[in-house]
Order: structure tokens, then sequence, then C-alpha cells
């Protein structure tokens, strides 16, 4: 505990009187200090929670857009599928064209399912980067501050 004591002798009327002296009491600007951090974070949180909220928002619709174009794909590859068993039983027997173009199609799945893993490995967490740049700023200014 830090124990401020004035010089001065202190006044009936002088206690919490800083209009003429220009200056606050150390416990006041501790006090606002305090006020002003508490915003701050407060602040902080409710923007990480709207940028998270968006982020979410976001993730949701293109899961869904994802899902649909997904489902419309696959019926236009059994097409393709049908297509081609189709046109290599021409030459071919039907047994031998069908085995022939599941070989292709899964050949084709592996290469996509590696390659997916690899981008998903990739991927980024989400975070609320905004924000987390916004406190990032705040602490130096804080620090700063506080080394005046």
């Amino acid at each position: 505990m830090i124990a401020v004591s004035s010089p001065q002798p202190h006044h009936a009327g002088s206690a919490g009187d800083t209009h003429g002296s220009g200056a606050e009491p150390v416990g006041r600007l501790v006090q606002q200090a305090s006020q002003q951090l508490t915003e701050l974070v407060r602040g902080e949180l409710r923007l990480a929670q709207a940028e998270m909220t968006e982020k979410g928002k976001r993730y949701g619709k293109g899961g869904g857009l994802f899902g649909g174009a997904g489902v419309a794909g696959f019926l236009a590859l059994e097409a393709l599928v049908a297509t081609a068993v189709a046109a290599l039983a021409v030459p071919l027997p039907v047994w031998a064209a069908a085995l022939i173009v599941t070989a292709v199609l899964g050949v084709v799945a592996a290469v996509l399912a590696m390659n997916g893993k690899r981008q998903v490995g990739r991927a980024a967490p989400p975070a609320p980067e905004q924000t987390i740049e916004n406190v990032k700023a705040d602490l130096a200014e804080i620090k700063e501050s506080a080394h005046r």
C-alpha cells in the first residue's frame, strides 16, 4: 500500500476540491482508469461477440449452399456415370464398362480426399481477428501510458 502525504495543511473546504488546483486526486484517477478499462473490455467483448456472430452466419449460409451444390453435383455425377457405362458398353461387355468407370471414380475420390485433407490442415482457426488486433493496440496504449 502506498501512502500519499501532502506537505501543505488541509483546510475545511479543500478535500476533493480540484477546481482551483487543476489536479485530480490519485484515488479519483485510479477509479476513472478502472471504469475506462472496464468499459474498454466490455466494448471489445461486444465487438468479439458481434464478429463471431457474423462469421457464424456466413459459415451457416456457406455450408447450406455447399450442401445444395453437393446434392446437385452428386445427381449430375450419377447421370455422367450412367452415360460413361453406356458408352463403354458398346464395344465392351457391360460388366467391364462398369468396372472401368468404378476404378476411375475411385482414383478421383482418393485424389480429392487427399487434397481436402491438405486444405483442412492449412485452415486457420476461426477467430475474431479484428478484436484481437484492437485488444493488442489497447494493451500497447495502456503500457505506453503507464510508462509516462
